[in-house]
């Protein structure tokens, strides 16, 4: 009997497999799934929106107020003084604005790793630096006693506003990832002081960098190092290290290596942590908390340390509006910005709104509070 029964068991199934192979296995599959629902999200077509006329009065409207701001007298440290005033210790006025060569830099300075701080990156942040000989403003700007800033944003709101010559007149025009100039010059201008971005952003053709331009670096993620590296040496980018981008990132940026900046991390730190007041980044072992600042309210405050005043254009997601056009240049909808989940649009527009509200910047193009959205048929 006892025999018969020990056989009778040996036929049995068994699950001999320990506890954390099975949670590794379990997690194996969640992982897999989830690659095969973004990738199938990828896969399929955006919604297109198409653009409508702008009313000219709107036209009008706009123009005159750009007018208005370039007109008047500018006033030396003023937004600086206004951000210290609204967020009192959460505002650094001595925040220098890029990475700058020091035998002085240690990880204390960046409690957190990028893109808040370079904690742990120390080493290859210097070495980068080694291969940039400059390390702010141009001398002809630097030296000028009065400095007006605009930041040029993506928005559709930019279509048909004409405001193209009164942007170029302003000290320093900044913009963002892959927003073309080329073929749009009658509305955002001709001139780029800066372009922000970080790998996968960078524009793909080599008219939208300019020979007295700056080319402003923000680092995510260890590839980027990588990727920074590779350009600022003429190099090929190897297999491997264009795995870990989300997108195809372009192989050669056409400009010399003193026109490359680095982002200062803590310029981050200050907007998301500091002013957003967004929790405290912690380490997740897959995407991205929603703490990430976007690269538009990022380059706002960015322009705050490094100009007197500061003016937008281009601003204002209308979300309640999502077959509305996303940007100037595209056929994409608004309903595109619910993909974005690490961003809180939502808390990022009622900061600007205070800011316009308080008289720190100024909207040229009216979109954070949407004033011209009904002139818009």
């Amino acid at each position: 009997m006892q025999g018969g029964s020990l056989l009778r068991s040996s036929h049995l199934p068994t699950d001999t497999m320990p506890a954390h192979r099975k949670g590794a296995r379990f997690a194996g599959v969640i992982l897999l799934s989830l690659c095969i629902i973004y990738l199938v999200k990828l896969s399929l077509p955006p919604r297109r929106c198409d653009m409508k006329d702008v009313a000219p009065q709107r036209i009008q409207r706009t123009q005159a107020y750009a007018k208005q701001v370039l007109e008047g007298q500018c006033r030396p440290a003023f937004v600086k003084r206004e951000m210290d005033r609204l967020f009192q210790e959460r505002y650094s006025m001595s925040l220098a604005s890029f990475m700058r060569k020091s035998p002085h830099l240690n990880e204390s300075s960046f409690k957190y790793g990028p893109p808040f701080g370079f904690h742990d990156y120390m080493y290859h942040l210097q070495e980068l630096l080694r291969l940039m000989p400059a390390q702010d403003l141009p001398q002809a700007l630097k030296a000028k006693q009065c400095k007006r800033c605009i930041v040029l944003g993506s928005g559709s709101i930019l279509h048909g506003l004409q405001i193209g010559q009164a942007v170029d007149q302003f000290d320093i025009v900044i913009r963002l990832n892959n927003a073309p100039v080329k073929g749009f010059e009658k509305d955002v201008g001709n001139k780029t002081t800066i372009r922000m971005t970080y790998p996968e952003g960078a524009p793909v053709s080599e008219h939208e960098y300019h020979h007295n331009g700056l080319f402003v670096a923000v680092l995510f993620k260890s590839a980027d190092f990588r990727w920074l590296q590779a350009m600022l040496k003429n190099e090929s980018l190897s297999i491997w290290s264009r795995m870990f981008f989300w997108k195809q990132v372009v192989e050669n940026i056409p400009v010399q290596s003193k026109q490359f900046r680095i982002l200062n991390p803590l310029i981050v730190k200050e907007t998301a942590i500091d002013i957003l007041q967004y929790p405290e980044p912690q380490n997740k072992w897959w995407g991205w908390e929603k703490n990430i600042p976007t690269l538009g309210v990022t380059a706002v405050v960015l322009a705050t340390h490094l100009c007197d005043e500061v003016s937008l254009a281009g601003f204002g997601y209308d979300l309640r509006q999502p077959r509305a056009p996303l940007h100037y240049y595209d056929d994409l909808c608004m309903s595109e910005m619910k993909a974005q989940k690490m961003h809180d649009v939502t808390k990022e527009t009622k900061l600007l709104q205070k800011l316009i509200k308080e008289g720190v910047v100024k909207d040229i193009t009216g979109g954070i509070h949407c004033e011209f959205c009904s002139d818009a048929n």
